[in-house]
């Protein structure tokens, strides 16, 4: 008799993702790999170190890797305790780039070793928004299908999207943290009419905008200046055109197949910061059409595993948090490529897990590690 309860007794399995694993592992690696190929010459010349940008870049991608695990052991809904405060904190950090000196002319950074070690007050937001709206919208439950529950976690994203577009000048990260609202709420919230008329009024105003650029371009300053060029970009190739074409250059020479990882000519000079927001364009030239394409079909891979995790997860807050995640690498992705192909005018925005950044692959990895574990909370119930 105890045999026979034994053989039909189920025995409980958590499951891991270990293909979520080895894609992130993937682009990391990728990424520091091409992260070399197209900084190596400017570093040479800038720092006497070819290989400058990829040490720093391979330090904070080891420690992300390793914080990555180790948030894979924690409970995630440990996290959600932080949620209200990590709300608060990272808007309190925004402002704080001011008290520090600017970087290629832009206040983004929170130094905490000077030229050393800083920190991107705009990742930490995304990380932060994400954890407490997933805890926001958990817990208003029904109520965020009213009128009123959707509005307020609207309202809840602006202060962090207006304060990091008016103090940071970072329209990209400040169209992400907007965007990681909308997608979370697309999830939770059924009523879908409301996404709709969202739609049409930002390609209402998205409209609106290029036609006033169009009519008083000299009062709108350098973002007036990139819209034009948006729409013809050799009459502005002297100037806020350049990147744009000589990343245009880049993915038209490299043809189907590429001209051979490390042989690209545009990265010698020709396109600035080629290691930062336009390194798909060296991708393309040296790797070519097939190259680009299977760096997009890893991160559609990395997409899917998100969904079958959001899809499988025990509780809503842990499926928003990686319906969270999910939305923020999908727009960021988007949205450079976008830029590198000038399908939307350069607003400078990095490649996740590829482009050189610090802040950015630390937090992504985090996110990521806060994923595994959601993951890891998955019963596989098998008979023994």
């Amino acid at each position: 008799m105890a045999d026979v309860v034994g053989r039909h007794r189920k025995k409980t399995e958590y499951y891991f993702d270990y293909s979520l694993v080895f894609i992130i592992i993937f682009l990391v690696g990728f990424g520091l790999i091409m992260l070399y190929s197209s900084s190596s010459y400017m570093a040479a010349q800038k720092y006497g170190d070819e290989a400058y940008w990829l040490k720093k870049q391979g330090l904070w991608s080891t420690i992300g890797l390793i914080g990555m695990i180790v948030l894979s052991f924690i409970p995630y809904k440990f996290w959600e305790h932080f949620a209200t405060a990590a709300y608060f904190v990272s808007a309190a950090l925004i402002p704080c780039v001011l008290f520090f000196p600017a970087r290629n002319g832009a206040r983004r950074w929170i130094y905490i070793i000077k030229d050393k070690v800083y920190l991107q007050p705009a990742e930490i937001a995304k990380l932060c928004m994400i954890l407490f709206l997933a805890s926001f919208i958990s817990r208003l439950g029904p109520a965020i299908r009213t009128r009123k529950g959707f509005w307020t976690c609207i309202g809840l994203a602006l202060p962090h999207t207006a304060m990091i577009y008016f103090i940071t000048d970072n329209l990209s990260s400040a169209i992400i943290v907007m965007g990681i609202t909308v997608v979370m709420l697309f999830v939770a919230s059924p009523e879908y009419k409301r996404f709709l008329l969202l739609g049409a009024g930002a390609l209402a105003a998205a409209a609106l905008v290029v036609f006033i650029v169009t009519r008083f371009t000299e009062k709108l300053g350098f973002r007036g200046e990139r819209i034009l060029a948006w729409m013809d970009p050799e009459a502005y190739a002297s100037d806020v055109g350049f990147q744009t074409l000589q990343g245009l250059y880049a993915i038209g020479s490299g043809g189907i197949w590429g001209k051979g990882l490390g042989q690209s000519i545009q990265k010698l000079g020709y396109i600035p910061e080629a290691q930062n927001d336009m390194i798909f364009s060296i991708i393309c030239e040296e790797l070519g059409m097939f190259g680009a394409i299977a760096i997009m079909l890893m991160f559609v891979l990395l997409i899917w595993r998100l969904v079958v995790i959001a899809n499988n997860a025990t509780d809503l807050f842990g499926a928003l948090f990686v319906v969270g995640v999910l939305g923020h690498v999908a727009i960021q992705v988007i949205l450079n490529i976008s830029v590198v192909t000038n399908t939307m005018p350069n607003t400078g925005i990095s490649l996740p897990f590829i482009s050189y950044g610090g802040s950015a692959v630390l937090f992504q990895m985090a996110e990521i590690g806060v994923c595994l574990n959601v993951a890891r909370s998955i019963e596989l119930k098998d008979a023994a």
